[in-house]
């Protein structure tokens, strides 16, 4: 009880001249941990006990943070807490990501929580997430990242809310069933991903053999592709989700091919492989492929780079204008996709819209 109440006492009069508040602590209650620029953010987490916040003040942090246990919130100031690369300390830090969130098998880490800091520079992602039960990432800024700007696999019940993600090397925000094996698309049990901003990566959000998630209410501009849905020949296929209420526009990037994939430029949301996904009430416009990518267009069904047909999916209510070679593209041969109700003025093949 005494030693809370001294940090509390100390956290007040260091940052009430900056205007930042602190949470009590009582003897049962969670604790709030500070830390400052040229302080170990590390030491803090590993610290923190369920229920514990480390508060990062605004300033330049030069680490990575590995994050092991449930129910800890680390968050920033805003745009103006940024971590950046620093020493290989850690497990982290040697994977080449800035915040690594990472359970065992039989042993997730749950109700963990990043938020309202900017992560930037990092050799793989800015954030890695892995073996995660209901994690929260919310408010982060992740900018020119080699790899992934945010990214998890083998998790479920995950939000992403008011994100902005630039300049990732390959997807902005990529969702996985799992990353180092094949397998059949995993249940998220209800993953949100919502209201981010996706400009300047390869591609916005990859979705990659999962089920049961929602992305909507997202701005995706500047990337080669705003949206890829990614399944295969692996049982249960990746699909039975949403894409609903997206404004798409503007993703002329042109990205070289790379394994297993060709190149892409001008690609609005594309299903590849895919079966039972909805994609709705989405705003697409102005994407201008050159004709030389296969995934071109507005609204694009694909089969995928292994051969698996798309099937059972349903494109309907969605404006689309502007699109090249075609508003809505049905390049797959897989049966009983549906297109419906769709203002839009051109399809391949005619009569889509």
């Amino acid at each position: 009880m005494i030693k809370r109440h001294i940090r509390y006492v100390a956290c007040l009069a260091t940052l009430a001249g900056a205007g930042i508040g602190c949470t009590a602590a009582t003897a049962a209650g969670p604790d709030t941990h500070v830390v400052r620029p040229g302080q170990s953010i590390q030491k803090a987490v590993d610290a923190a006990r369920s229920g514990d916040t480390i508060l990062l003040t605004g300033g330049t942090y030069r680490e990575s943070v590995r994050m092991t246990k449930s129910g800890v919130t680390l968050r920033g100031v805003g745009p103006s807490t940024v971590i950046t690369p620093g020493p290989n300390s850690n497990a982290c830090a040697r994977a080449g990501s800035g915040i690594c969130v990472e359970g065992t098998d039989g042993h997730p880490v749950e109700d963990a929580t990043v938020e309202a800091l900017t992560l930037s520079g990092f050799a793989k992602n800015g954030l890695w997430a892995t073996r995660t039960v209901r994690l929260t990432v919310r408010q982060v800024s992740a900018e020119q990242n080699k790899q992934w700007g945010i990214a998890q696999e083998r998790s479920t019940h995950g939000t992403f809310l008011d994100n902005t993600v630039r300049g990732s090397d390959n997807a902005g925000l990529f969702l996985a069933n799992m990353t180092d094996a094949e397998g059949g698309a995993q249940d998220t049990r209800g993953t949100v991903v919502a209201r981010n901003q996706l400009e300047d990566n390869r591609v916005g959000v990859t979705l990659r053999r999962l089920r049961n998630l929602t992305v909507s209410n997202n701005d995706f501009t500047k990337n080669c592709a705003a949206v890829f849905v990614v399944g295969d020949e692996n049982k249960p296929r990746g699909g039975a989700l949403t894409v609903s209420d997206n404004f798409v526009h503007g993703n002329n990037k042109s990205c070289p091919k790379a394994d297993r994939l060709p190149e892409v430029q001008g690609a609005g949301i594309v299903l590849t492989g895919t079966e039972s996904a909805l994609v709705t009430r989405n705003v697409v416009t102005d994407q201008a492929g050159t004709g030389v990518s296969p995934f071109s267009g507005g609204i694009v069904l694909f089969k995928s780079m292994v051969g698996a047909l798309s099937e059972k999916n349903q494109v309907s209510g969605n404006t689309l204008m502007r699109n090249t070679p075609a508003d809505l593209v049905n390049a797959d041969t897989g049966k009983d996709n549906t297109f419906q109700d769709n203002s839009c003025k051109s399809s391949k093949p005619s009569g889509l819209c």
